[in-house]
């Protein structure tokens, strides 16, 4: 770990690189200058993303799924504790070379292969996108309901929330990438207030925590617990398994390794238990309050009698949800977009393309119920991002020895042109990867291999990888 911590951060000169159409802006590496993000800075990041109404909604879906909180919150805990290996190992070339994901995946890829990765995981990122603008969306439409109650007999009204939370991210892209740095360090304390706002109801309306944590399991055997508990664990990994991947586009800005590395392990796991634990709360007290689990926060807060409570938390939902979206699902994605084309697009035109795929992604069936949410959607995309990480970690630490050509990043003719820009052993391995976890869904013999999707994508893809590059030498 010393030495991880100890590497020589490198300073990249493209500016002799003559064919710019793997260049623009958005891609070229920082400046070591530029690298200034401490590690509380690399902590307040993950806590402003952590603190998310999908990691209420992901806590409390265990909840309505059977668990009772101890089990959820270890589910969640071990989940995010895994996750943080991978997005750590994949941030420190970031951070030793300040280049970002797309450009990262050249190493493995090649200089056009690098679009495979780039293309899924920006998908993804796109469906993320649209789940967070429908929620934001929902938000405005209750609010709209409050102030003018015919509004609820519209049957549109949902639709048109969502369109107009949906203009209010396009806007912020629009005015560029400060604007999004303003609105994040504006609107940051917002939705941690209305979850400690929701837990102190919780805790006065149910009688104390008492009540609240001792709702049992409803899983009547082992057996059945386990058989939720092993996809409810590969989607806890899959929910950040897209930053886990793209982790370089942010740490490319951070002093050193020490700094990412323990800025990361600060900031994520504890966030994501300590708000998660507001939502099985919370969602736990519903049960007790209303006789079901309501694990939306917007239809919990549309219950609520105080007028003024409710504009003042449903105001605050949709700043804060507002500010997580484009942080975590624009910047990412409009750097994936424009790997495809440097030349002709930027962050703002990635940006439009992400926010346009967002509604094509249809995210009200994404949140339909808790079994879509969490075994559909986190346990599906965990399936095709795992084999991609799989490859980078292995190209990076155990191929490469943590030593790239970085001016041959940028370069159509350098080091990682492979052939005609693609590594075909990396798209093997993806491939390979990606079968191998998602059979289950065909087989059910094998169904098991999909409740570990992210796991077996990783580990198969990692060792197709490492057996054929290592074959390339033995030729070699």
């Amino acid at each position: 770990m010393k030495n991880l911590f100890d590497a020589e951060l490198i300073e990249t000169d493209v500016s002799s690189i003559q064919d710019k159409k793997l260049i623009n802006k958005d891609l070229s590496p920082t400046k070591i200058s530029e690298r200034s993000w401490s590690t509380y800075n690399i902590a307040a990041l993950w806590i402003g993303m952590s603190v998310c109404i999908p990691t209420y909604m992901l806590a409390s879906g265990l909840i309505a799924g059977g668990m009772n909180w101890w089990q959820a919150l270890l589910t969640i805990g071990l989940g995010n504790i895994i996750v943080l290996i991978p997005m750590v190992l994949n941030a420190h070339a970031g951070t030793k070379y300040g280049i970002p994901f797309p450009v990262l995946a050249r190493a493995s890829f090649g200089t056009n292969g690098s679009n495979v990765p780039a293309l899924l995981r920006a998908i993804v990122a796109c469906g993320w996108f649209g789940i967070q603008t429908w929620i934001g969306g929902q938000a405005f439409n209750s609010l709209i309901i409050l102030l003018l109650p015919d509004w609820a007999i519209f049957s549109w009204g949902s639709a048109i929330g969502f369109l107009i939370f949906w203009g209010m991210n396009v806007y912020f892209i629009v005015r560029g990438i400060e604007s999004i740095r303003w609105l994040e360090s504006f609107a940051a304390p917002f939705l941690l207030i209305v979850g400690f706002g929701l837990l102190i109801w919780a805790y006065v309306n149910a009688g104390g925590f008492g009540p609240i944590l001792s709702q049992p399991s409803k899983f009547e055997t082992d057996g059945e617990f386990w058989k939720f508990f092993i996809p409810s664990l590969t989607g806890m990994v899959g929910f950040w398994a897209t930053l886990s991947l793209n982790i370089p586009d942010f740490t490319r800005y951070a002093k050193n390794q020490k700094a990412q590395m323990l800025g990361q392990a600060i900031g994520l796991p504890p966030s994501m238990i300590s708000f998660a634990f507001i939502g099985i709360a919370v969602t736990s007290a519903t049960v007790i309050i209303y006789g079901e689990a309501i694990w939306d926060p917007v239809n919990l807060l549309s219950r609520f009698k105080n007028p003024v409570v409710v504009i003042i938390s449903l105001v605050s939902l949709i700043i804060a949800t507002l500010t997580t979206n484009i942080a975590a699902n624009v910047v990412s994605p409009a750097n994936d977009f424009a790997n495809l084309s440097p030349k002709h697009i930027n962050f703002v035109r990635g940006g439009l393309i992400t926010a346009f795929l967002g509604i094509v992604m249809m995210p009200w069936k994404l949140l339909s119920d808790f079994s879509a949410y969490i075994f559909g959607w986190l346990v599906g995309y965990s399936g095709f991002l795992g084999p991609i990480a799989g490859i980078l970690i292995c190209d990076y630490f155990f191929v490469r020895k943590r030593v790239l050509n970085s001016q041959d990043l940028y370069n159509p003719e350098g080091e990682y042109k492979y052939k005609n820009g693609f590594n075909h052993k990396a798209l093997i391995s993806l491939f390979a990867g990606i079968f191998v976890a998602l059979i289950g869904l065909i087989i059910p013999a094998v169904s098991f291999l999909y409740d570990y999707a992210w796991f077996v994508g990783f580990a198969v893809a990692f060792l197709f990888y490492k057996l054929l590059m290592n074959m390339n030498k033995a030729n070699g």
